[in-house]
């Protein structure tokens, strides 16, 4: 996660996995905050077409700002099942030591050594060309053993009777790249050269083989003494300079800036300092966001090397670190950590504000279906009950209501609303409902109009169309009982009055959304009809309405009230009576 510098207290979670059919994939079906709820809930799954469940632990490391994933239970058939077995051994995942240089070979050991990269304030990258932070590494122990046993585990999923004959295939192709830096570092193969020199340096490695290679040597030299990300990122700048023009040496320089910046914003640590301290999670997703976009950081002091970035951003440029930053968004949207931990309200409303930001980047880096699915896992895990109980409780059964309609204007998902949708039902059956709206301290029509706001809101959802229709019932139900009680349309009755004064009342009260459908409004319409019909209506109406002698305006006037009360031109005409 990208937040402030201050520590945190270790957070955990655990998420439960399904896997369905002999080739289904694990999918993501809870997530909770204790152990033995999730045990006890992945248990409950074993069963149907269900061939296999696990509940991995996530444990928030607060130095790196990332996940540490660890299985804690597993049943059932957990790999797909395959057509043909082979008895060959799995491949190796690299063969030589430049495949460890490969875009997924740096992405691989950026996650399996997150803690040493951060501790140094260095790339993947810089690493593999300094022979001083691969000393380092090799005197750590058990650390690269870890980092090459995790790999080969991975790589023998389907024949673990090979994973010690991987582990030694990983182990000899470390050693080779290792003391490959090793030896280019003693024949001085990585050039030191200062800026300005870059780009003739770079022309001359273009035609060779391994030119990147060593190109990336010399600028890893020319970032060794630079003290924090931030630092970085401005001297990775200033080389954008001689980045220019379409010949082969500014072409390769550019795509080594490139690949460099894509890993600095890659990892949790470089981004938390480059883009400072945050006083909420959303605040830093959203700088990230202002960055990916292009926008002027809202706080400049100190950020020389971000301000630089992001106008690089906004000409488009640097597109590799453009991905990386869309995929740590991605992430971070994905990601179990709230936004705004103290108030679910806020949670929500940061949760929009981020969406609607980040839409307007949606493109070549980033795509409509990668966010929207980002989304969609975010929504799940707030509509949980232990994500809601706290929201919910504690308040009038009205305002619970309102709060569980406004998280279905904040989430997206068709199976998210639907499951939303079952926490209405309770709500508006329960005694306490109707009790609420039939107390006396607030008048009816008050009553009348609240309810009348939430049947709107209820139809303008995305629940699906059967719940909407059965909680629009209820509320109908509720609204007509407090009408009975109130005996509100009894009273416009024995109003002292013309029946002209009594139609434009009930016209006016359903502009004002006093009357839920279909009962209330059919009986205001009803009423309407029957006092157009008097005799006189349309001259009294007229003579009334008209301003100015204007009787065109008054009529159109009468027709639009009828429409919004849901009588047609047509209908409304034949009830009028002259």
């Amino acid at each position: 996660m990208v937040i402030g510098d201050e520590k945190m207290a270790q957070q955990i979670h655990y998420e439960i996995f399904r896997r369905r059919g002999a080739s289904g994939s694990w999918t993501l079906v809870e997530a909770r905050d204790r152990r033995e709820d999730a045990l006890k809930f992945a248990e409950s799954l074993i069963s149907g077409d269900t061939i296999g469940i696990k509940v991995v632990k996530e444990t928030y490391t607060e130095e790196t700002g990332d996940y540490l994933s660890l299985t804690i239970f597993e049943h059932g058939e957990n790999k797909k099942r395959s057509k043909a077995v082979s008895d060959e051994p799995p491949p190796l995942p690299c063969f030589r030591p430049d495949d460890l240089y490969s875009y997924h070979a740096r992405k691989t050991i950026a996650s399996l050594i997150p803690d040493f990269l951060a501790r140094h304030k260095v790339t993947v990258t810089e690493l593999g060309h300094r022979p001083d932070l691969i000393e380092r590494l090799e005197a750590t122990g058990t650390l690269l053993q870890h980092a090459i046993q995790r790999v080969a585990v991975a790589q023998a999923a389907s024949g673990e009777n090979q994973l010690a004959k991987i582990i030694r295939g990983l182990h000899d192709l470390t050693t080779q790249t290792m003391h490959r830096v090793y030896r280019d570092a003693e024949k001085k193969r990585f050039v030191a050269v200062a800026p300005g020199g870059l780009l003739a340096h770079a022309e001359k490695l273009a035609s060779v083989s391994d030119g990147q290679y060593l190109l990336n040597g010399s600028i890893a030299h020319y970032l060794k003494d630079t003290k924090g990300w931030d630092e970085k990122v401005v001297r990775l700048m200033l080389l954008m300079e001689e980045a220019t023009g379409e010949t082969p040496g500014a072409k390769l320089l550019f795509l080594c800036i490139d690949n460099l910046i894509s890993e600095v914003l890659g990892g949790s640590a470089g981004l938390r300092e480059l883009i400072g301290a945050k006083e909420t999670n959303g605040v830093a997703v959203m700088a990230l966001v202002r960055l990916y976009l292009g926008l002027e950081p809202e706080e400049t002091e100190g950020r020389e090397g971000l301000i630089a970035l992001t106008r690089q951003f906004k000409t488009d440029k640097l597109g590799n670190a453009r991905i990386a930053i869309a995929q740590r968004i991605l992430a971070e949207i994905k990601s179990f950590k709230r936004l705004c931990p103290d108030s679910v309200e806020n949670e929500f409303k940061m949760l929009r504000q981020i969406a609607n930001l980040v839409v307007t980047g949606i493109g070549k880096y980033l795509s409509h279906e990668d966010l929207i699915s980002a989304f969609v896992l975010r929504s799940q895990r707030l509509i949980t009950a232990e994500a809601l109980a706290p929201y919910l409780s504690g308040v009038t059964p009205d305002v619970k209501l309102e709060r569980i309609l406004f998280v279905e204007e904040n989430i997206i998902g068709v199976e998210n609303k639907r499951r939303l949708a079952d926490y209405v039902t309770p709500v508006i059956t329960g005694s306490n409902f109707e009790t609420h709206y039939q107390a006396t301290n607030v008048p009816p029509l008050q009553r009348l109009q609240q309810l009348c706001t939430l049947q709107g809101r209820v139809q303008r959802s995305g629940f699906q169309e059967k719940q909407r229709s059965e909680i629009c019932d209820i509320l109908d139900k509720v609204a007509a009982n407090v009408e009975v009680k109130a005996r509100l349309f009894d009273s416009i009755e024995r109003k002292s009055g013309s029946h002209i004064d009594k139609a434009v009342m009930l016209l006016r009260l359903v502009n004002a959304n006093a009357f839920t459908t279909p009962r209330l409004a059919a009986k205001a319409r009803q009423m309407i009809m029957g006092y157009m019909g008097q005799p006189g209506f349309l001259t009294g109406y007229i003579g009334q309405a008209a301003q100015n002698g204007d009787h065109a305006a008054a009529m159109a006037g009468l027709m639009e009230n009828l429409a919004k009360a849901g009588i047609s031109q047509e209908v409304g005409l034949k009830a009028i009576a002259a």
